[in-house]
């Protein structure tokens, strides 16, 4: 294999269903290597699973998007900058151990659990519509959009009144047909909203996650207003996009592979674990490991310098044969539960109790209402999309 010292990066996927080749190679032959990214900012490439899983348990790396050194693909305005500030993503400890505190039993699955009625009731309205509607339908804007924005607003306490002002901008945000400056628009609209939403929960807590955490930060004083609206963002961020790529690109995984989908058709209750397989299959957020190193730090024998940026691939440490053998087939009895789909150490996803939930309910749900589904274009010809590291489909056109 040819040398790829500060070689650009990211690197074209061939297959739409499975990671960039590249990344078996260089897990063979040159697992940590370095890269040029789009930002002209170099970094060094984790690709093995034993690597990246140092790499994000140690206490010698930051999540500081602001730290010069931090692998940006792209360079960040300011003011972008400046409100990613408060954010739980971009914190070190100790003010990121205080606020993930406070939210984690927002997140529990006795806590997720109490979620699910409702999230059946979506799912269910939401196949409803699409069996009423025309065919070939839309999966992504039919379902996989709706589903995960209607559970956030569950979730935070968004108003019925605004629910479809929510579920417009959220759209913006991922539609292809979104142009960058109406994105940008349906930004600065969300952020303005959850100012007002936080301010409103502030004067009158209510019954669910941003109104507990007001009552819970009169008591400590963790946030402020600024980081209340910060992480009300993340929430959205964190359980919109990524949840609803992911239940686009499992049916399509699940279509994929009929001798699975069987397995998961007479026994719903392998949903969790197919879930974890599709997730690991994926690996749809597959550089959200980015990290900055503050002091030296030696991997697989190569010394890292403090100051210099690391990506860890997600999608290639869930792709490495050393863990999981034959790791290009979907197989749902794998049990391969210690993916990192979600990172691994303090930041690992706090939302992923609820996002498996709302996959397993899709998923079941779908395929039991619909057992005719199956794809109204070929796979080659679907619009698939991988835009900074996440990946997933702009439409879904199926039918039954």
């Amino acid at each position: 294999m040819p040398d790829r010292q500060n070689s650009a990066f990211p690197y074209p996927r061939t297959c739409p269903l499975l990671p960039p080749r590249e990344y078996a190679s260089l897990r063979a032959e040159q697992p940590i290597s370095k890269v040029t990214l789009a930002s002209g900012r170099t970094a060094w490439l984790l690709t093995r699973h034993e690597h990246i899983r140092q790499l994000l348990a140690s206490p010698q790396v930051s999540s500081n998007m602001a730290h010069p050194g931090y692998p940006l693909h792209f360079d960040v305005p300011a003011e972008v900058m400046e409100q990613m500030r408060p954010v739980m993503l971009a914190m070190d400890p100790p003010v990121h151990t205080a606020q993930r505190k406070m939210v984690i039993p927002e997140f529990t699955v006795k806590r997720v659990l109490q979620l699910r009625p409702r999230i059946q009731e979506i799912v269910d309205e939401r196949i409803s519509v699409m069996l009423a509607g025309e065919r070939p339908a839309d999966l992504v804007e039919e379902l996989a959009l709706p589903v995960p924005s209607l559970a956030i607003s569950e979730l935070l306490g968004v108003p019925y009144a605004d629910r479809a002002f929510f579920q417009d901008c959220t759209r913006k945000l991922v539609s292809v047909d979104t142009d960058p400056q109406e994105r940008m628009t349906a930004h600065q609209e969300l952020h303005a909203y959850f100012d007002r939403l936080v301010t409103a929960k502030t004067a009158d807590p209510g019954d669910d996650l941003l109104g507990r955490l007001v009552l819970k930060n009169r008591e400590t004083g963790t946030f402020d207003h600024t980081g209340l609206v910060g992480m009300a963002n993340v929430l959205l961020v964190g359980g919109f996009e990524t949840t609803a790529n992911m239940i686009s690109l499992g049916v399509v995984g699940l279509l994929e592979n009929p001798g699975q989908l069987e397995k998961l058709r007479a026994d719903p209750g392998l949903a969790p674990q197919a879930v974890d397989e599709l997730l690991r299959y994926f690996s749809i957020a597959d550089q959200v490991t980015s990290r900055v190193v503050l002091e030296d730090i030696e991997i697989g024998g190569v010394l890292i310098r403090a100051g210099e940026g690391v990506l860890g691939l997600s999608a290639s440490a869930n792709h490495d044969e050393e863990v999981y053998p034959e790791a290009d087939r979907l197989d749902i009895d794998r049990g391969g539960r210690h993916h990192l789909a979600f990172g691994h150490g303090i930041h690992q996803c706090i939302g992923q109790n609820l996002a498996k939930m709302e996959l397993e309910t899709v998923f079941t749900t779908l395929f039991a209402r619909i057992p005719g589904l199956k794809l109204a274009a070929p796979v080659a010809e679907l619009p698939f999309k991988d835009s900074m590291g996440v990946y997933g489909l702009h439409r879904l056109p199926v039918t039954w």
